[in-house]
């Protein structure tokens, strides 16, 4: 398996996005920087916050876009292009209502599950074999409702598991970066079966 050169954390820019469902593909990018002590800069021509650090050996770019959610693959796309980083050398970490808050699933190609954020990857790339990393947040029941319930901020019990979830997946990490997918899938699913 190829190592990982760049890690997408999907959400909307802005305060009123920050602590919402829709937002926890940028919590995940945040701790990982934080626990690393990489500070995130505004990169115009990758239209989005961005920072480089040596991850447990290998030189990783963390992402931010700051499209709003439907446009984010014209940064990844941008970012892949300048520094020739192959779609199997990328991690996108994002928000899944098909999962539970509290599991957090790793995998690669599939569709987009009408994830807005993953669809524009998916025409930008031209592909779908890049790696996902899905941090459940439920599923409101209705379809009518998903907007809504995406761009609101879960409640306090719901935060917790999936707090809970993305420690899990911060504790994977090194195996993702380093290529040991098959490791990291089997540590990180067997964890919460």
């Amino acid at each position: 398996m190829n190592p990982i050169r760049l890690i997408v954390g999907l959400g909307n820019p802005g305060r009123e996005y920050e602590a919402t469902r829709h937002n926890v593909g940028f919590w995940w990018v945040d701790e990982l920087a934080r626990d690393e002590n990489l500070a995130f800069k505004s990169e115009a021509r990758f239209h989005g916050l961005a920072t480089r650090g040596q991850l447990h050996g290998h030189e990783v770019w963390l992402l931010k876009p700051q499209t709003f959610m439907n446009l984010s693959g014209r940064a990844v796309a941008a970012m892949a292009q300048f520094y020739k980083i192959t779609p199997a050398e990328i991690l996108v970490v994002h928000d899944e209502l098909d999962l539970q808050p509290g599991i957090a699933r790793l995998k690669t190609g599939g569709g987009h599950g009408g994830h807005n954020g993953l669809k524009d990857i998916i025409a930008q790339l031209g592909t779908k074999d890049f790696w996902r990393l899905r941090l459940g947040i439920g599923h409101p029941g209705d379809r009518a409702e998903v907007v809504n319930y995406v761009l609101n901020a879960p409640r306090r019990e719901e935060r917790e598991l999936i707090e809970e979830a993305m420690q899990q997946a911060q504790h994977i990490a090194h195996l993702v970066i380093d290529g040991k997918t098959e490791a990291a899938m089997l540590k990180l699913h067997s964890h919460q079966d």
